[in-house]
């Protein structure tokens, strides 16, 4: 066993330990999301438009949210995450609301091991590249399940925002913009909880915006936009305010705090 794969069993291990809490937490909203209420924010639902009748995977979906929302929409999902708890609540929600979803548990980078079929689009949000050591594998997958002329769309944190040490309360510059090695992080609550008791230990790994669009491209897929928000849909960093759009913004706004980048493969 190499030194990522350690680094992933704690992140599986502490992410299985986050279902709960998240599943329970009024940033996820369980009862409202049942009721009917999407989970999606309006950078993707803007990206995307109308996905009836499309096939879509959706990368590291957590307890599958997104991709349920997706499938209310009418697109025929799967869904993909490291935590088979996760995976095993997604399931659930699955079976409770009727829908067609499949879930499937894996480390990302080894999706194509899991699913051979190809999806006229990819999709992933939020959180998600700085749990992957290199993301020149992430981009060949990501050109490997893509139909061609499909597309491929994120929305993420930006890796500004990852420069930060958050846990002391006040934000300070830590960490560098092309980071190689892994950031290790132990603290007590979690971004959909601070008051959670539980423990979250996590090995991440920071990606500028270059390695990112390298990734995709040199896997073969061409960039069809990079865009840069200096409001994010979600209330998880320190002293954020709240906007009239229902976005959040820092006080000065002196960096971005999401990208969104969409991405096609040729026919």
């Amino acid at each position: 066993m190499d030194t990522n794969d350690q680094y992933f069993i704690t992140n599986r291990d502490t992410w299985n330990s986050k279902v709960d809490v998240h599943a329970e937490s009024e940033m996820y909203n369980m009862e409202a999301f049942k009721s009917g209420k999407s989970s999606l924010m309006s950078y993707e639902l803007e990206a995307l438009g109308d996905v009836n009748r499309k096939t879509l995977l959706h990368l590291q979906c957590h307890f599958g949210q997104d991709t349920l929302s997706w499938s209310r929409m009418g697109a025929k999902c799967v869904g993909v995450d490291l935590s088979d708890k996760g995976i095993a609540l997604a399931q659930q929600l699955n079976e409770e609301l009727q829908l067609d979803a499949k879930f499937v548990c894996c480390n990302v980078l080894e999706t194509s091991k899991h699913i051979s079929e190809t999806f006229d689009i990819v999709f992933t949000s939020y959180g998600v590249i700085g749990w992957l050591p290199d993301l020149k594998p992430w981009g060949r997958m990501i050109a490997e399940r893509l139909k061609p002329g499909g597309i491929f769309f994120m929305a993420e944190f930006h890796p500004i925002v990852w420069m930060f040490d958050y846990l002391d309360g006040k934000p300070k510059l830590e960490y560098g913009y092309m980071q190689d090695g892994a950031i290790y992080e132990e603290y007590e609550g979690t971004y959909a909880n601070p008051n959670s008791k539980m423990i979250s230990k996590e090995y991440g790994w920071n990606h500028g915006l270059g390695a990112v669009v390298s990734a995709l491209s040199e896997a073969g897929l061409r960039i069809e936009y990079l865009k840069e928000h200096d409001e994010s849909p979600y209330n998880v960093l320190p002293d954020l305010v709240p906007t009239d759009s229902e976005m959040f913004v820092t006080r000065d706004k002196l960096y971005p705090l999401i990208f969104t980048l969409k991405a096609s493969k040729e026919s």
